[in-house]
């Protein structure tokens, strides 16, 4: 599953600054798209750190 996770992670920042430098127009839903990036990370983190 963590894997999985931070697969999506850089699936998600690779897509973010593709959007950004190739789609200028799609500006809000690229931002969302590392907001979703961000918030998985986060999630992962402190998934981590209450099973330790």
């Amino acid at each position: 599953m963590k894997n999985i996770i931070y697969i999506l992670i850089v699936v998600l920042v690779i897509s973010w600054v593709l959007g950004f430098v190739v789609f200028k127009v799609l500006g809000a839903l690229v931002h969302l798209l590392l907001l979703l990036a961000v918030v998985l990370l986060v999630y992962n983190w402190l998934s981590n750190k209450k099973s330790t």
